[in-house]
This record gives structure tokens, sequence and C-alpha cells, in this order.
């Protein structure tokens, strides 16, 4: 049993810190203090009723904490389970209290290790081991305020760790956690190969005026993602691999990627979408204000395009996505994305990209 620090109040963090507290691991969950009310339900009795395919019950937290520097000193294993948006904060308030023994995992991450290194290097605190996942551990939400229901678990969840060195370190460590955990050569290949950005975007914006209409009310995978949508959304992958194969990496394609995290069976992605129990039970979010669009653009094909442009590959269904999807959300994810200069590798060479990821340094 292992001792986890858990940053983040929303969906995933409560579905964690619930079903990792049934396995007997000891858990502390903290939320950043201005977020603290989603902590507020569970505050009395400190347990999350957990619904499910996974464990079942209440499971009574070991602590819940807005000290961040309490919260870091429970455990050198820390679970950042936030919107990317959120990871500025997250990072200022760590700074301080941050240690180089500490290993720091988010989840999922988006290419963020790149960030929390540059930043936290640009405060002078102490480097920790960074690593991030490729996409949530399971298909989960509040279904109330103290309630976390878990419809499906990621098999294979996969792990980019910077400096690669320290991979089969962090990766024992997360198996403890999260069974079947495989690895990626090294973050960034781990950050392109998030799918949330490959299907979000596209999918959401493709069916705008359905969630509007409906305020969500209507199956987002099972309903929205038809054959002609799936056929934009390959295209995104399409690009999405491209920039991959540029930088040597041999990405799955998505419906391969979603297959093999044991979201539905083999097949095009149409066919696995809609042949996926886990994923034709959720609906669509209840509004076009929602991270899909917020984290997704900025943070996922906002990001994917800027390195695109620093290695000379053309994205421009990728792009297009970004532009239509900045009107949809009333801002520019363009200007807020997390370009190459926010990940720390603005100009890099893939010689000295691929040095970086090796080294840290």
């Amino acid at each position: 049993m292992d001792s986890v620090t858990i940053l983040g109040g929303g969906n995933t963090a409560f579905s964690v810190a619930a079903n990792l507290t049934h396995l007997r691991h000891e858990v502390t969950l903290w939320e950043i203090p201005s977020f603290e009310h989603t902590l507020d339900p569970i505050r009395g009795t400190q347990r999350i009723n957990l619904l499910g395919v996974e464990q079942t019950g209440r499971a009574k937290i070991h602590s819940l904490t807005t000290d961040i520097g309490a919260a870091l000193k429970a455990s050198d294993l820390v679970l950042v389970i936030v919107p990317s948006f959120a990871h500025n904060p997250f990072i200022e308030c760590c700074a301080p209290h941050i240690t180089a023994d500490h290993t720091v995992v988010l989840m999922p991450g988006n290419l963020g290790t790149l960030a929390w290194a540059k930043q936290l290097k640009a405060m002078g605190a102490a480097i920790p081991t960074l690593a991030e996942v490729d996409t949530a551990p399971y298909v989960c939400r509040k279904t109330e305020p103290d309630t976390a229901t878990i419809w499906g678990t990621v098999t294979g969840l996969g792990l980019g760790v910077l400096p690669t060195d320290r991979t089969e370190q962090v990766r024992a460590r997360l198996d403890g956690l999260f069974p079947g955990v495989q690895t990626y050569p090294d973050v960034v290949a781990c950050g392109l190969s998030a799918m949330n950005p490959v299907v979000h975007p596209a999918g959401l914006l493709m069916n705008a005026g359905r969630v509007e209409r409906s305020r969500g009310e209507f199956y987002f995978y099972d309903e929205g993602i038809t054959e002609t949508v799936a056929r934009v959304i390959m295209t995104v992958d399409e690009e999405r691999r491209a920039i991959g194969s540029a930088l040597g990496y041999d990405l799955l394609p998505a419906n391969e990627a979603f297959h093999a995290a044991g979201f539905g069976p083999k097949g095009d992605l149409w066919s696995t979408i809609n042949g996926s129990r886990m994923l034709t039970a959720l609906k669509a979010p209840g509004s076009l204000e929602t991270r899909w669009l917020t984290e997704d653009l900025p943070y996922g094909l906002a990001s994917w395009s800027s390195l695109a442009a620093q290695f000379g590959i053309d994205t421009p269904t990728i792009d297009a996505l970004v532009d239509v999807g900045s009107i949809v959300i009333g801002f520019d994810a363009w200007e807020t994305a997390r370009d190459v200069d926010a990940l720390g590798i603005k100009d890099f060479s893939k010689e000295q990209l691929a040095t970086y990821l090796q080294s840290g340094t």
C-alpha cells in the first residue's frame, strides 16, 4: 500500500481518491483555496460515495486540506488531477514546498510536464521528477455532490516521464495504483497521444447547435459521433500523427488507441466508439462552455499546431478547428495556447529537444 497526495477536487480527482482509498491507499486530497467549496460536500464525513465498475461504497479519505505544505509533506507521490488551464496557479502554490524527491504526475498532462519544468526553474524552485499520462484513468463523473461514478477503466494507461531515465521508476510506482501502465519514449510522445483534443473539439463543434438546443441532453458518443463526424476526427488524427512522425514517434491511430485503452472493440473509429459501453453511456456537456473546448483547444490542438509549425508540419484541419472554436468560446485560443515558448522549447532543433527530454536539462 502507498500514500498518495491528490491535487484537485473535480470529477476524476474524487473518483481516484475514493477508489484508491477503497484499495487501502492513504490518500490526502488537496484543493486550491479559491475552489475549496468543491470539498464542502464531504468535509464533515470525509467520505466519497463511489459507484460504478470499480470499488463501490463510501470511502473515508485519510485527509482533506487546503494547506499545500501539509499536502506535499503527506506523500512524495503527487497526482495533479485538474484541467490544464489550472496548472499555472497550482505550480505557484506548489513551488515553495516542492522538493527534488517528489514525483509529480499530471493526469492527463497535455505536454504540461514541460510547462511545469520551465515555470519551476523560473521561480527558483526544486525540480521534482515530472510525469504525465495520456488520459484520465477512468471514464467518470460526479453524479452527486458527494458521489462519483466510474463507468469504465482505462487499460494500459500511457506514461511519459521527464527525464526519461526515471521512466521505469515512475511506471513501477504508478502500476501499484493503476495496473497495466504502459510507457512512451518521452513526455512529448505522451502529450501527442492524448485522445481528448482529437475527439472533443471536432465532435463538439460539429454538434454545437444540438448541444445548445438540448443543453447536452443527448448521448455524445452514441448519437453525436456519426460516420461524417468520425471522418473529421480522423483527419485531425492524421495531422497529429504527422507531427509525431516528424519527431520520430510512431503514434497509434485514434481508433487503435481507443481499442488499446479498452474503450471499445477493434475497428474504425465509428465502430469502436459505437461499440463502447462506457463511452455510449456519456451525455454531451450541458453547454459549449466546457473544458472540451476551453482546455482541448489551447492546451491540445493549438499546442500541437505550435509544435508542428516549429518543425515545418502543416496542420490545416487542426488550425481551422482552433479558429472556429475560438469564436465559439469567446476568446482567442491561440493567444492563451500552451505554445513552444510556454513549453520552454522554443527554437529547439529536433536534436536539442531529444537531449532535453532525455536529461531534463
